[in-house]
Formats: C-alpha cells, structure tokens, sequence
C-alpha cells in the first residue's frame, strides 16, 4: 500500500512536471511567434512615405540700387508665378524601435522628421531693369532660393501637412493595434501609447 501510495505521489509529480514544462515551452513558443510578428509589422511599416502636392504661387520681386546720398537710383523688378512641385516625406526606415520580450513592450525610441523638398518652376513677367541696375544668375539664385524658402514655410502649416502626418500616424496605428491585440505595451519617451489619441500625439 505504502509503495502504491509513493508510486501515485511520484507519478502525479511527473505528470506535473511535465505538464508546466510542457506549459512554459508552449507560453515560450507563443512568445517567440509573437516578437517575430512584430518584427514583421515594424519592418513592414519602415518604408517611405510621401505626399506630393502641386503649389501655385504668384510673386513680386523688386531690387533698388541707390548712387550718391539719394539722388540717383536704379530699380529693376519682375512678376513671377512658381508652380512648384513638393513632396513632404517621412523614411520610416530611420524608425528606432527596441523590442523587450521579457516585459512585453515596444519601445519607440525615435522617429524620423518629415524631409519637405521643393521644387519651383519659375515663369517671370513684366520683367524691368535698370540701366545699372540688370538682373543676373545670382538674382535668379537667389529669388528660386526665396520661393523655396517662402513655400516650404507655408507648407508646413497647411493641409498638406496635415495629410502627410495622417499618413504617418497610419502606418504607427498598424504597430500599436498589434501590440495591443497581442497584450504587449507600446512606449514612446517613456511613456505608455495607451490610446489612438495619444499616438496622435508622437507625430513630429
């Protein structure tokens, strides 16, 4: 009897051993499966992502020269329109992420600033110059150098912006919808992303 009792106790203690390994090995393998698919997803997400927009614009450039305390001066001015093309683009492939398995989080410790680029095709009009007083490749630097400088300040606060950071926030939704799903935490500047509102939040 007693060899019977030690035989049932040593049985039901393998059978227990076995089964937590057997159960840790599972939550381990499901671990495993569940970095490899965020993995995927932040690879996935690090791409470019660009928004193209067409900018008119109508300018007015003067440029006076003064001889002679006042009394002689030369003015040489233009109208010109800027149909420019521009493209505002964040390389999500300078995305910093830091997976801990251990504690389950996601940590997003950078996130590239949109790159603006303009490009402007200039038309002039109404071109007048003076007689010392004439334009020349470096007016024409310089006023492409103004345009582009002038346009990517409007563009930073306006729609298209907006448009480009929704993008943006689009692509970060995909990483935290599958952190959530999957019960991991995602973090950003060390705090917790526990919210769609406050991703919203991390766009640059």
């Amino acid at each position: 009897m007693r060899k019977y009792v030690l035989g049932v106790l040593l049985g039901s203690i393998l059978v227990g051993c076995f089964y937590y390994w057997n159960q840790r090995n599972s939550e381990r393998e499901q671990l495993i499966a569940q970095t490899s698919l965020i993995q995927e997803q932040i690879n996935h997400v690090s791409k470019l992502v660009v928004t193209e927009i067409n900018y008119a614009k109508v300018f007015n450039y003067e440029d006076t020269k003064e001889y002679g305390l006042d009394l002689f001066y030369s003015k040489k001015k233009a109208l010109l329109i800027s149909n420019a093309e521009v493209q505002i683009a964040y390389d999500l492939s300078g995305l910093k992420v830091e997976i801990n398995e251990s504690l389950k989080e996601i940590r997003i410790t950078s996130i590239p600033e949109p790159e603006i680029k303009v490009d402007p095709n200039l038309t002039y009009y109404d071109i007048e110059e003076g007689i010392l007083n004439k334009f020349t490749a470096r007016d024409l630097n310089k006023i492409q150098r103004s345009v582009k400088a002038d346009i990517k300040r409007q563009v930073q606060n306006s729609d298209a912006m907006k448009n480009a950071q929704n993008r943006l926030l689009s692509e970060l939704t995909q990483i935290y919808v599958l952190s959530n799903s999957l019960g991991w935490t995602l973090i950003y500047n060390e705090n917790p992303v526990d919210s769609l509102d406050a991703l919203e939040l991390v766009i640059p």
